[in-house]
């Protein structure tokens, strides 16, 4: 299981990725917003998305996890 998370304390402003999606290494799955600056969380593998433990309106802290994604299937 891989684990895409927040690089910074910032606000989630979009969630893209919708559990049970397919993804690819490389994609966006979320948008992260702080001091006006939009930060991308972009997929470290390929598979299926698990679980999305992100919300959008929420404050994140650096480290928190945001996306599971399922490398298996």
């Amino acid at each position: 299981m891989h684990a895409a998370r927040a690089e910074i304390v910032a606000n989630v402003w979009k969630v893209l990725a919708r559990e049970g999606d397919q993804v690819g290494a490389g994609d966006t799955l979320a948008v992260l917003e702080t001091m006006k600056m939009e930060i991308p969380v972009i997929a470290g593998v390929s598979g299926r998305v698990n679980r999305v433990l992100a919300a959008e309106g929420v404050i994140v802290q650096e480290g928190d996890v945001l996306i599971e994604i399922d490398e298996n299937a």
